[in-house]
């Protein structure tokens, strides 16, 4: 157990995740909100529009991506932090103020979803990238790790509190609320003790950084591969806002306070899952492996749960997997790139995870209306499993690995690569310890 939190031993890392774990539940509020509104009072149920505004709201991370990565690798990460919080914190404010004056309308939601996917499409890789000062290359995965158990810990606690507040004092109070918590993340920036960062070294400022963090990623087999897996769960399988609001709503016919705790059971499986992924050492692609697969699973079971206690159920494994793969995602992708292009990666990454729902979220938000929410859930267990299955080709195609069956649990075989197609030159090994091709030099 110490070990999972042996981060929080350093005072910047622990003044961080004290004011972003305030933050993380005034976010998870509002977005619980701002699809409880465009669902139930500006539209008519309408889960394409759930779609249209996580479109927009996500877009920009990959309309951005030219300069996302660049600005996180180029530019002071703690200044830019400053700036882009407290731009989402005013944008909060605005919102809440108009909704409160019985003004809002829908393509008012759709404008400030846009402008706040703006401001979170540079905050994303350069928060992501700033844990890498706040705690030694020793800790990165479990800073990581940590970082997504404060993440959804904020989706446990903030949805159920949003269904709370909007059937007590209604929706423009949440979005208040949120504003008001950005004020825990610039406190604990500002104190921040500067002399204990670990500061690493920025990327020149030359017109060809954007175009350099592809060609980085284009000569690694094993970044290609974690990013086409990415892909494919972001754009279809992480668009949980339409799953769960669509299911509460238009299967179970439930209200708010229904809506909110569906998403607290998706969050309690993602906490579990996050501190589960901190213990452990740096992940591999056995990890990321199993990770889709269980997201294709739990997905799975939650299509087709007759009921509302028992589809709260499926969303804890849900989540479990959800943030198995995420966090061991995140942390790979890190820790395996030189730190002068870490923030170009991890703005791609960040682009597929959260900038493929463009595509995604209007489309999964068509399904439901057309056939249902449980098809359209469906289509996310789908793409688990055929993540799992890209990750597979780049295990055969560049490892050398071969799976195997043995009477008590599955073990791949592992031929080298210089000696690949001699089947004497096989050894076996259980398949946890199959790891990625991840030192920062190695290439297909």
């Amino acid at each position: 157990m110490i070990r999972t939190f042996r981060s929080l031993g350093e005072f910047n890392y622990r003044v961080w995740a004290s004011g972003a774990l305030i933050s993380n539940v005034g976010t998870w509020m509002q977005r619980a909100a701002q699809d409880w509104i465009v669902l139930t009072e500006l539209t008519d149920h309408s889960a394409g529009a759930v779609g249209i505004v996580t479109g927009l709201q996500f877009g920009p991370q990959v309309l951005l991506l030219p300069i996302t990565g660049w600005i996180a690798d180029a530019f002071d990460r703690r200044h830019v932090l400053i700036a882009t919080q407290a731009a989402m914190g005013l944008l909060a404010l605005g919102l809440g103020l108009l909704v409160l004056s019985g003004h809002v309308q829908l393509w008012h939601v759709f404008v400030f979803a846009f402008l706040l996917g703006c401001v979170a499409a540079v905050d994303a890789p350069v928060r992501q990238t700033f844990v890498s000062e706040l705690v030694d290359e020793a800790h990165l995965s479990n800073a990581v790790g940590l970082n997504s158990a404060s993440f959804n810990a904020g989706r446990t606690i903030g949805p159920a509190v949003a269904g709370v507040m909007i059937g007590s004092v209604g929706t423009g109070w949440v979005f208040l609320a949120n504003a008001l918590s950005y004020v825990a993340v610039l406190a604990s920036l500002a104190m921040l003790r500067a002399g204990e960062l670990h500061l690493q070294k920025r990327a020149a400022l030359s017109r060809g950084g954007f175009a350099e963090g592809f060609r980085y990623v284009s000569g690694r087999a094993d970044l290609r591969a974690i990013l086409s897996m990415l892909f494919l769960v972001g754009m279809l399988g992480l668009n949980f806002p339409i799953f769960i609001s669509a299911m509460a709503v238009n299967e179970f016919h439930l209200g708010a306070e229904a809506f909110g705790a569906l998403t607290s059971c998706m969050a309690i499986g993602s906490v579990a899952g996050a501190l589960l992924a901190a213990g452990r050492e740096m992940p591999g692609m056995g990890y990321l492996i199993a990770g889709a697969a269980l997201f294709g699973l739990g997905l799975g079971l939650a299509a087709v749960m007759p009921v509302y206690w028992m589809f709260g159920a499926a969303l804890v494994l849900a989540g479990v997997a959800t943030q198995t793969y995420n966090t061991s995602t995140n942390s790979l992708v890190q820790l395996s790139t030189e730190p002068a292009m870490r923030g170009r990666v991890m703005a791609i990454h960040l682009a597929l995870a959260m900038g493929t729902t463009p595509i995604g979220g209007p489309l999964v938000g068509w399904v439901a209306d057309r056939f249902g929410p449980r098809w359209s859930i469906g289509v996310g267990a789908a793409a688990g499993f055929a993540a799992a299955a890209i990750g597979l080709r780049y295990l055969a195609r560049y490892r050398g690995v071969r799976p195997r069956f043995a009477w008590r649990a599955p073990y791949f075989s592992l031929v080298s690569a210089a000696v690949m197609g001699d089947p004497g030159s096989a050894v076996e090994v259980p398949a946890p310890d199959i790891r990625a091709e991840s030192e920062s030099g190695r290439k297909s």
